[in-house]
């Protein structure tokens, strides 16, 4: 079974002021319940939540794949859409390419159609 590693920005490091339909407690929760999905369905996940300084997310993503080989990375849209992220995002995707060749991307729009996007690219998906 595909090893995957689920990255996204922590609920607390969001402006909320840019989301006014949005909250921390809300979000936490919609996170959650994907991320109970995503194993519901069968798959190997880890969660990887992560901040915004690029370094100290240097450090966490580095710890979460030391834990063993990953497959495939779901990188959420809190990373990848927030124009504010994008060297974020170029420093999470450059780092996991070094530290696990031949990984595989997928990207959802919200922890709802994450289950979807791991479907498209995970190796052994039904």
């Amino acid at each position: 079974m595909a090893k995957i590693l689920m990255i996204g920005i922590h609920p607390s490091a969001i402006d909320y002021s840019l989301h006014p339909d949005l909250d921390e407690a809300v979000l936490s929760a919609r996170i959650e319940q994907g991320l109970a999905a995503v194993r519901a369905a069968g798959f190997d996940a880890e969660h990887c939540l992560i901040g915004a300084d690029p370094e100290e997310v240097e450090k966490t993503v580095r710890a979460a794949v030391a834990g063993g080989s990953v497959d495939l990375a779901m990188i959420g849209g809190g990373v990848r859409m927030a124009a504010e992220h994008t060297l974020l995002f170029e420093r999470v995707i450059n780092l996991l390419v070094a530290l696990a060749p031949g990984i595989r991307f997928c990207f959802n729009t919200s922890p709802e159609t994450t289950i979807d996007a791991l479907r498209r690219w995970a190796p052994d998906a039904s």
